[in-house]
């Protein structure tokens, strides 16, 4: 039989951002808890900041019957002599019968003690009490809270719980509470509970009483809103999706509504603006003809007729905090833009001060430019300065106060003080890419700016053996390293990563470079995400060390390796590679063509030496040339024995095809290569 059942867990208010880290493990994890209990039924879950509730429409009020097999010990060891033995006696109380009733099977060659017994399925009412508690233990929001006892934590105090499967209630206690059929309405309209009776009613008897349940109504509700306000209004409210999300979370009946602040604090950076309002308030930023208005967006919770109140106490709100940034703006115009104060500044333990840090970033500004000046739109000065001046910010009360806006307002103070686009820019741009799908610097200049900052990040770290290990990488060096990857194949930069290391080393003491130039070979692998793991090892293994060669090597051997007609190809080409395995590759490989025997040793020689001796516009057509030479490989492996008694001829031979597999490494190393 099926029946709805409905499961609300009832907590204090629920913290968005912890809650919404764990969102999608939910589903995925009760699914698991009913799976584990053979319950598995489709199910829904909604939460809004006091509740999470599961709900299934159709839900077994009782497990399914299951038949269990059961093997013993073999007839010779069961019985002897025609009694039941120790284990025979053993088997039978193991499956709760007399010996009599126990059967035998064959297994394998031998037979031995069977029973099949049915086991009858649980009703579902005696389950789900743990069933909702292992839930509850599962989820994880990082920090929690104690109120009960020591034993008893979650995110928030856990205040009620319903459980209702069709008309019944569904009695369990966990964490302290009694499960019930009650729940709670909209604090503003009462603090009371109220009852329900069957599941179903819950949801009706919700609404009824100011609570709107479904999460995707509730965004639905605010997004129309907007609409609504921006018709009536003129303007563009600028929608943050994580924002939207948390208010999506931390309301139970959204309403939005406008409100404004004074047009003086128009004179701060917008990014100020929006940050004072989003991280402080979680207020949307609103726009008109492009630009920044002074009115703001905020999403009230509460269940009433006039909101003016409401909006009136909002604005008093923003106006303290944009007072506060607009007091910290023109403090730091009228203290200048300097890096006085970064002598004070302590970067990393062992790797001195943050003026310490810029010194070496100055260093390795001009080694980049000394290696791409053909490339970059200014002067090695301008790109000394914008590095030099890139952590200035880091003194300003504004950084000081809104961390998150280190460098961009690096780039609003030095545009003030009269610095070239260039540099403002390339301050602005400094720590780009931030992210996997984040934006790179716009220009040569600032990459330059952005690579010096990366790569002092990972030499400085790596020289104090602060290296990244498992999951744990508290300095975010694989996203440093990453960040370097991109900028490079993004700017066309041939970046040789031995080069560039060796060159840029004597900023730090000495320490094993090896392990920086193999972290950033693994970040490869993580770049080409989608590209067969094996191919990007067959390149690396050639040697070559230039992150741009090697990203067009990799995409060249890939268009190849995915051709239809490869595995044909490659079956010649790995035996090329085990034939001389046993080959000094480093030594000079002499052919002699006089101690040819055969037709096939002359016909491959020839087109080989014809194909190393063309040109080649790019590495496709290079290994397109080489794969080519399989008619004439097969023939000769068809044809002429390698392993002769004549050492002169088997090594000219060896040499042959040993050349062959070199001049494909120059490219990658193909027996590397599995498909």
């Amino acid at each position: 039989m099926l029946k709805p059942l409905l499961i609300e867990i009832g907590v204090e208010e629920l913290p968005a951002i912890p809650f919404l880290k764990e969102l999608d493990n939910l589903e995925p994890k009760w699914e698991k808890i009913l799976e584990d209990n053979s319950l598995l039924c489709n199910f829904e879950i909604f939460y809004t900041p006091r509740r999470i509730t599961l709900w299934h429409r159709e839900f077994s009020v009782k497990q399914s019957n299951k038949e269990e097999e059961l093997f013993g010990a073999p007839i010779a060891v069961a019985f002897k002599d025609g009694e039941p033995t120790k284990a025979g006696l053993g088997f039978a109380k193991k499956c709760g019968v007399d010996i009599s009733e126990v059967n035998t099977t064959k297994k394998g060659n031998k037979e031995v003690l069977y029973y099949k017994k049915e086991i009858e399925g649980r009703e579902s009412k005696e389950l789900i009490g743990n069933m909702v508690e292992s839930f509850i233990k599962s989820l994880n929001f990082g920090k929690s809270m104690r109120w009960i006892d020591k034993d008893t934590q979650f995110i928030r105090p856990i205040r009620w719980i319903s459980s209702m499967l069709g008309e019944e209630i569904v009695e369990f206690e966990t964490f302290g509470v009694k499960s019930s059929n009650i729940t709670y309405p909209h604090r503003q309209i009462s603090y009371e509970p109220f009852k329900f009776d069957y599941a179903g009613d819950y949801f009706c008897n919700l609404e009824k009483n100011g609570v709107i349940l479904y999460q995707d109504e509730r965004k639905k509700r605010i997004l129309n809103q907007f609409i609504e306000l921006e018709n009536q209004h003129n303007i563009k409210i600028e929608i943050d999706e994580e924002l939207l999300a948390e208010i999506v979370t931390i309301t139970e009946y959204p309403t939005a509504l406008i409100g404004e602040f004074d047009e003086e604090f128009l004179r701060l950076p917008k990014e100020v603006i929006i940050t004072s309002m989003k991280e402080h308030q979680r207020y949307f930023a609103v726009y008109k003809d492009d630009k920044i208005t002074n009115k703001f967006i905020v999403v009230s919770n509460a269940n009433t007729n006039s909101f003016e109140k409401i909006t009136k106490g909002n604005e008093k709100v923003l106006r303290a905090r944009l007072s506060d940034g607009l007091f910290f703006y023109d403090n730091d115009l009228k203290n200048g833009f300097n890096t006085d104060g970064l002598k004070k500044l302590v970067f990393v333990a062992g790797l001195g001060t943050m003026e310490d840090k810029v010194n070496r970033e100055v260093n390795i500004s001009e080694i980049l430019f000394d290696k791409y000046w053909k490339n970059i739109e200014s002067s090695v000065e301008d790109l000394k300065k914008a590095v030099k001046l890139a952590k200035a910010d880091l003194m300003t009360e504004m950084v000081y106060e809104f961390t998150e806006l280190q460098g961009l307002m690096g780039y609003y103070y030095a545009k003030a003080f009269g610095e070239n686009q260039f540099i403002y820019n390339g301050i602005k741009e400094q720590y780009l890419p931030i992210g996997e799908e984040s934006e790179l610097p716009s220009s040569y200049f600032s990459s330059m700016v952005a690579l010096s900052y990366k790569l002092d990040n990972i030499m400085a770290l790596f020289s104090i053996n602060r290296i990244p290990t498992g999951s744990k990488d508290p300095f975010a060096l694989r996203r440093s390293a990453i960040g370097v990857i991109r900028i490079v194949l993004e700017r066309e930069l041939n970046f040789n990563l031995n080069d560039i290391i060796s060159r840029i080393k004597s900023n730090y003491k000495e320490f094993d470079t090896d392990s920086v130039i193999e972290f950033f070979l693994e970040r490869i692998y993580q770049i080409f995400n989608d590209i067969n793991p094996s191919i990007i090892k067959a390149v690396i293994d050639s040697g070559e060390r230039d992150v741009l060669e090697i990203s067009k090597k990799v995409q060249a051997l890939t268009s190849i390796v995915e051709s239809d007609s490869f595995k044909e190809v490659f079956t010649t080409f790995k035996r090329v590679a085990n034939i001389t395995k046993d080959v000094n590759m480093e030594e000079l490989l002499l052919i002699n063509e006089t101690l040819f025997e055969k037709e096939e040793e002359k016909a491959l020689f020839n087109k080989f030496n014809k194909t190393i001796n063309t040109k080649y516009e790019n590495y496709e057509e290079d290994l397109d040339s080489l794969f080519n030479l399989k008619p004439e490989l097969d023939s000769f492996f068809d044809n002429v024995m390698v392993n002769v008694e004549d050492e002169k001829i088997k090594g000219n031979r060896k040499n042959l095809i040993a050349s062959i597999y070199k001049a494909f490494k120059k490219i990658a190393d193909i027996k590397e290569i599995s498909i």
